[in-house]
């Protein structure tokens, strides 16, 4: 067999490109996965073509030798499907922030090319109107919250949302979760279909679903196949929080299908869609959702305190394999190794350590670093859990007193959640407490918590907790304005000024984008 070496990433809005590096001679297509993905109004016409390649009549076939009808799932779910319409006026921002991994084997230039190629009017048009994007959402309650991809509403002044019955819509922005690419919108309304929330643990590989949304402008649309995998990691998410436990099947979805429902047979929803795994940019075989379960946590967390209370372990995590296992000694070849244990964290607390194997959380199995961060996302900080590991070749159990980011127990609040990762700057950034300016005598201001590889460490000599309080003499107090002024610098020089907390001096920095 030949060793592939795949080296995959996607952009945002459905621009993408890839790239496959091989020590063959034969040639490989490159498989690229992709938010599963709004469609932008200034995409070319889709062909239609009239021969189906046999799959409808598959699944028709399929249907009718096994008494399957797919008629009710579809009558109840598509009334309760809503296709999302977004208008921006000015430069998106999106956590899919621009990284170049190849820019030292061929330069920058050619790949900010294709990113900065959006679409929708002019590119650096100074608030000239730059078009926008379609995608799919699903009403979760009859009074009109409505659960969608955060990557289908980011970045959009106006969010449009059409009904089954044509009736129109301008929705509000409830809170949105980057790590696992939900958001939750609002209209107002009541007396709305809408579908609940069905066990998504319970789901079985092999089991029949519908896929239900608006790819290309199709309203209404239903795919049908199957549940191929669970718990799958496709690394296509930015954020560096980034929750990934995919549900994969073989249900068409294609751009514009983004935020939609995946239904079981009960039209019961039992996932979002959200991805597809693709050569081509459209549907290739596969398509992934989140899991019902923890988009119902992440909903109900966004409700209640506008942002998601999201608990920790503590525990740097790999996948445990079977050449791991015999370097540890044990029988097991499934499961979580715990490769590090952060200080004051739960695990810790309970006595985890260095080389244990997570096997089980409150008693479900778990064979996957996926399948654990997907099975802890499901508490909040302050919950106690019980989790199964093997040490010594022995399995035991403790119960772990699950924590915030900052190790403590606290609800989690916008001020001390807001905790952002941006690639260009290989930066992560929070806000800057009142407290903390009032301190310095500073007005606006945002603190680089931690370093990573990117343009600060490539270009200048910038340490961790300085506060950047101007970018090109304009002030920033959040993420947002940073990204908004760094796109519109690409290309070009940009002057970072500011402070570090334990020295009153003004620092600046420049490097080029």
């Amino acid at each position: 067999m030949k060793k592939v070496i795949l080296y995959v990433f996607a952009s945002f809005l459905g621009g993408l490109i890839a790239l496959n590096l091989f020590n063959g001679k034969e040639e490989a297509t490159p498989v690229v996965f992709q938010s599963a993905s709004i469609q932008q109004e200034a995409d070319a016409p889709v062909q239609f073509k009239t021969v189906q390649q046999g799959m409808n009549n598959r699944y028709a076939r399929a249907a009718s030798q096994g008494g399957l009808d797919f008629t009710g799932a579809a009558e109840r779910a598509t009334p309760a499907v809503v296709h999302i319409k977004t208008k921006s006026t000015r430069q998106p921002v999106n956590n899919y922030n621009y990284n170049n991994p190849f820019g030292d084997l061929f330069g920058d230039d050619l790949f900010r090319e294709f990113f900065d190629q959006r679409g929708g009017g002019n590119p650096y048009g100074g608030g000239a109107p730059r078009g926008g994007a379609t995608g799919s959402g699903v009403i979760i309650s009859s009074d009109g919250y409505i659960v969608t991809n955060n990557h289908v509403i980011e970045g959009g002044d106006m969010i449009e949302v059409v009904l089954e019955n044509n009736r129109s819509y301008e929705a509000t922005v409830v809170g949105t979760d980057p790590s696992t690419d939900i958001a939750l919108i609002k209209i107002e309304e009541r007396g709305l279909p809408y579908l609940e929330f069905e066990n998504s643990d319970a789901v079985k590989v092999g089991q029949w679903v519908l896929a239900v949304g608006n790819p290309f402008n199709l309203a209404s649309t239903v795919t049908a196949g199957i549940v191929s995998a669970k718990a799958r990691n496709i690394n296509i998410l930015r954020d560096k929080a980034a929750i990934e436990s995919f549900i994969q099947t073989d249900a068409a979805v294609n751009p514009g299908n983004s935020g939609g429902a995946l239904v079981n047979l009960n039209g019961d929803l039992i996932g979002i869609n959200t991805a597809i795994a693709t050569p081509t940019g459209t549907f290739a075989g596969y398509s992934f959702a989140v899991p019902a379960n923890l988009v119902r946590k992440v909903v109900e967390d966004l409700k209640k305190h506008g942002v998601v209370q999201r608990a920790y372990l503590g525990v740097n995590i790999n996948d445990l394999n079977s050449e791991l296992a015999n370097e540890l000694g044990i029988d097991e070849t499934e499961g979580v190794y715990i490769a590090g244990v952060m200080e004051g964290s739960g695990a810790e607390d309970a006595g985890l350590q260095n080389g244990d194997v997570i096997v089980s959380v409150e008693n479900r199995n778990v064979k996957s670093a996926p399948e654990l961060q997907e099975a802890v996302a499901a508490f909040r900080p302050g919950d106690r859990i019980d989790v199964e590991f093997i040490r010594n070749n022995r399995k035991q159990r403790s119960t772990v007193l699950l924590k915030n980011v900052a190790m403590n127990t606290q609800r989690v609040t916008a001020e001390t959640s807001d905790v952002s990762y941006n690639n260009v700057l290989g930066a992560e950034l929070s806000p800057v407490s009142r407290v903390l300016k009032d301190k310095l005598g500073l007005e606006s201001g945002v603190q680089i918590s931690n370093l990573s590889r990117g343009r600060l460490t490539e270009s200048t000599d910038i340490k961790n907790g300085f506060i950047i309080t101007k970018i090109d003499q304009r002030q920033v107090n959040s993420l947002t304005e940073i990204n908004q002024i760094l796109d519109s610098k690409r290309g070009q020089g940009v002057m970072i000024e500011g402070v570090y907390p334990d020295d009153p001096s003004t620092y600046y920095y420049a490097f080029g984008l």
